[in-house]
């Protein structure tokens, strides 16, 4: 299936205040990232999968290891394996999309 009506994916509360929708492939994940307020937020975790994301509307504030950047529409971003993250809403809705390799198995 080449397409994907993100309407008809899988949408689910990662955290309160901040939902996701994907659509994978046989080795890429896509994973639209909305968070519903402001100061919505996902706490420090990590995952042995690579990560690459980009804000698409409003802004969050996400901390890469002791890195600590405000990300903005075209803003875009690498997160390693195994690296600890976290993000947070910064005045309101934002929105982001983020890429994981290999697919998340616990977000389909």
């Amino acid at each position: 299936m080449p397409f994907f009506d993100l309407s008809k994916q899988p949408t689910r509360e990662l955290f309160p205040g901040v939902t996701l929708t994907t659509a994978w492939g046989d080795h890429l994940m896509l994973s639209f990232v909305s968070f519903d307020r402001a100061d919505a937020l996902v706490p420090r975790h990590q995952h042995p999968h690579e990560q690459m994301g980009v804000g698409l509307e409003g802004a969050f504030e996400l901390v890469i290891g002791d890195e600590k950047q405000i990300i903005r529409p075209g803003d875009s971003y690498w997160i390693p394996g195994n690296t600890p993250h976290s993000a947070r809403s910064v005045g309101g809705p934002a929105r982001a999309l983020d890429i994981f390799h290999p697919i998340r198995e616990d977000y389909k």
